[in-house]
């Protein structure tokens, strides 16, 4: 299996869930999985973490990296990595995200790579999501949800990961309450974007529960 880096057809969609349920899925068929949020932002929390996802992703990987590697970056205003640098007057410098993740890379067996918002989330002036992953050279499972919208967004994601010659290993569908049916938002994406949905997921916030539906739909064999 190779290292993976999810991302979302948009914020809130469940990638922070879904990684962490593939680490815990990883871990428990006993591969050496390593977890890497390279940039969070948002309000700080008390404790040893300041990112509840970074926090998550820790706990469910139980891995022992040090905070500054799974999370090179965090900003402590919810926006993006470049807006959030902008207004605390702060460099973002890429090259200290690569080099974690080289060094992380050496030490696990695999590594989720997970996102902050969308495919072109802004990171630099010039420089997005889509530029990460391509300097990471990962392939990417992109996560969407059954909200209104989705199809939208998800395609046009898509399109822009073709453009950026970024491979999507495959589409993971959060189910919300309310907003398309599963099987006909799966339907349709898989005939619009010729794109396999290899995962469907209810979107929860127990990352157990969503670990055992990997496990017993034999997620990880299919990557």
């Amino acid at each position: 299996m190779k290292s993976l880096f999810v991302t979302g057809a948009d914020t809130g969609v469940g990638k922070t869930v879904f990684t962490c349920a593939l680490a815990h899925a990883l871990r428990l068929a006993g591969i050496n999985v390593g977890v890497m949020k390279p940039f969070a932002t948002g309000l700080p929390r008390a404790g040893q973490y300041k990112s509840e996802d970074v926090e998550l992703l820790i706990k469910s990987s139980s891995v022992s990296d040090p905070q500054e590697l799974v999370n090179p970056y965090f900003f402590e205003i919810p926006a993006s990595p470049y807006m959030a640098a902008k207004k605390l007057e702060k460099a973002i410098d890429v090259d200290v995200v690569l080099s974690a993740f080289e060094r992380l890379q050496s030490a696990h067996d695999v590594i989720l790579v997970e996102g902050i918002g969308g495919i072109m989330t802004p990171i630099l002036k010039d420089y997005f999501v889509a530029d990460l992953i391509k300097n990471l050279h990962l392939d990417s499972i992109l996560v969407t949800s059954t909200k209104i919208g989705s199809v939208n967004h998800t395609l046009l994601t898509l399109d822009a990961c073709k453009k950026y010659g970024i491979r999507i290993a495959g589409l993971v569908i959060s189910e919300v309450d309310s907003g398309y049916s599963v099987d006909d938002l799966e339907s349709d994406l898989v005939s619009l974007s010729g794109v396999d949905v290899i995962c469907k997921i209810p979107h929860v916030s127990d990352i157990e529960y969503a670990s055992k539906i990997l496990q017993q739909n034999n997620f990880v064999s299919k990557l």
